[in-house]
């Protein structure tokens, strides 16, 4: 299962979940969380006018906040949280189908 974003993607295997970041400055690693390690995860759908984002909540950390939604990319937490990422309004229904099977998977 793979999601397009906006600089980057998520795939899910079924156990692990992986956001691979197009980089900005220096290569970042890709990010792999195990599903069963996910506690919460938070779906803003993209419009026709703001990108919306998928972000996943791990245990003692809490979700990086958005940025105000005045500023370029407002409405959505920073690119630097390794934990979500930003898509269009074209992947909405991948990136649904992509967090209700992490979910499943959390059980």
């Amino acid at each position: 299962m793979d999601v397009k974003g906006v600089l980057g993607r998520i795939s899910f295997d079924g156990e692990w979940v992986t956001i691979t970041k197009t980089p900005i400055g220096p290569k970042p690693a890709p990010v792999r969380i195990r599903a069963a390690d996910v506690t919460g995860s938070r779906f803003k759908p993209g419009n026709r006018l703001f990108h919306g984002y998928v972000q996943f909540v791990l245990p003692d950390s809490q979700p990086a906040p958005e940025k105000p939604t005045g500023s370029f990319g407002g409405g959505r937490p920073p690119y630097e949280d390794p934990y979500s990422l930003s898509i269009p309004r074209k992947s909405n229904d991948a990136a649904e189908k992509l967090i209700a099977a992490v979910e499943q998977a959390r059980g």
